[in-house]
């Protein structure tokens, strides 16, 4: 056992950062990725559901350079506490209003908690895990943060099938609530205390940490998002209101992607720990860019399946990319420097989910070729002109 634990780079803080993500991933991917469908059914319209996604695209960009800014400067494990609570209010908003506007009030509260626990979880093991396992780090985050965004659709999708769509999300966001207390006692009693060093910069000095090497890592980095964030919010209604298959049947689809990239986690991390970065990073960008242009031509279940499993494959180099960011920042503000760099990339992002919108009225393939496009260009341009970390120069 404390081989594995070596291999795997667990230690106590790291414990209770995995049941953290459990517990509030779990109630929360119940709902989220049937969002667009319950704002069809209290009232809204497929326009409001890109909007939707481009609101959740703007608040992480809004909220992960002050989540950064709180983890360097109140510790991760208190930051956690806040914006977990924060996350409950906007679930209990959604619970007691059915209506899309309160989707949208609780959306400000609720999507707080995944913009602000990625740089807190990022600073985590950046301080606990030792550089040689920085990659193997992320991706314990990752494998973990698959397990609710796989089961969370399938109890989800079944909640709806039995109770009908507005029903059956309530349902799915008072569990939601219900497991955010339970993870909120979790880290009270169980994550480790951190003493975070005194400072006295301003939230606007985590920039200056974003180099040459992130800047050129950032700008293909959004034109990979803009592939993803375009479609985001139409891949279930392609696959339920287009291609006419069920929400349960999504529900599964979505289990298999989940499946799919955690078998990859682990191994991927061992040799990107191993071995240089970039590789791994082309390698998911181009499949990043695969997934509209497949998705546009599946109709049947076999090509969806197929799909899926593609999808799933996206996440390949997504921890190794995390792991470079952290390599790149300064190690004075590594938190800071990820929540400034995540600002940076959503607020562009989120004019490509609102631009998904607007193509999606246009029609499905001019949405999904507009995407693939902007894959193809951020692809080539990391290939060509992205920097690598030389292993010897790797923060410790």
């Amino acid at each position: 056992m404390s081989k594995l634990k070596e291999f795997l780079g667990l230690n106590a803080s790291m414990y209770a950062m995995i049941v953290l993500v459990v517990f509030l991933g779990l109630g929360e991917k119940m709902a989220e990725r049937f969002l667009p469908l319950y704002l069809l059914a209290v009232g809204g319209t497929p326009f409001l559901a890109g909007l939707l996604n481009s609101l959740n695209n703007l608040l992480n960009a809004l909220y992960s350079l002050p989540g950064g800014y709180a983890a360097e400067r109140f510790g991760y494990k208190k930051t956690l506490i806040f914006f977990t609570l924060l996350a409950m209010a906007g679930y209990g908003v959604v619970i007691i209003i059915p209506s899309w506007p309160a989707v949208f009030i609780g959306a400000v509260l609720f999507i707080s908690w995944t913009a602000v626990s990625l740089p807190a979880v990022m600073s985590l093991v950046s301080k606990t895990v030792k550089s040689d396992k920085r990659t193997m780090g992320v991706s314990i985050h990752s494998f973990v943060r698959k397990i609710p965004m796989a089961l969370g659709p399938i109890i989800g999708g079944a909640l709806i099938a039995r109770y009908g769509t507005i029903a059956g999300m309530r349902l799915a966001f008072l569990a939601a609530f219900i497991l955010g207390g339970a993870a909120l006692w979790f880290v009270q009693t169980h994550m480790q205390d951190e003493t975070p060093e005194k400072k006295n910069e301003s939230v606007f000095a985590m920039f200056k940490g974003i180099n040459g090497p992130l800047k050129s890592l950032l700008v293909s980095d959004i034109l990979i998002r803009f592939a993803e964030q375009i479609p985001y919010a139409y891949v279930v209604l392609w696959v339920v209101n287009v291609c006419g298959f069920s929400a349960v049947q999504f529900g599964f689809l979505s289990a298999l992607e989940m499946a799919v990239s955690m078998l990859i986690y682990i191994p991927v991390a061992y040799l990107a720990d191993k071995s240089e970065k970039k590789p791994f990073v082309v390698a998911t960008f181009a499949i990043f860019t695969a997934f509209p242009l497949a998705l546009y031509y599946s109709r049947g279940m076999t090509a969806m399946v197929l799909v899926f499993i593609l999808r799933g494959l996206k996440e390949f180099g997504e921890p190794t990319r995390k792991a470079l960011i952290m390599d790149l920042a300064p190690a004075d503000k590594k938190a800071g420097t990820f929540g400034a760099y995540y600002l940076l990339r959503d607020v562009v992002v989120s004019l490509g989910a609102a631009a998904g919108a607007y193509l999606w009225t246009i029609s499905p393939a001019t949405n999904l070729m507009t995407a693939f496009v902007c894959g193809v260009i951020g692809t080539l341009a990391f290939a060509i002109w992205g920097k690598e970390v030389k292993r010897n120069t790797q923060a410790a």
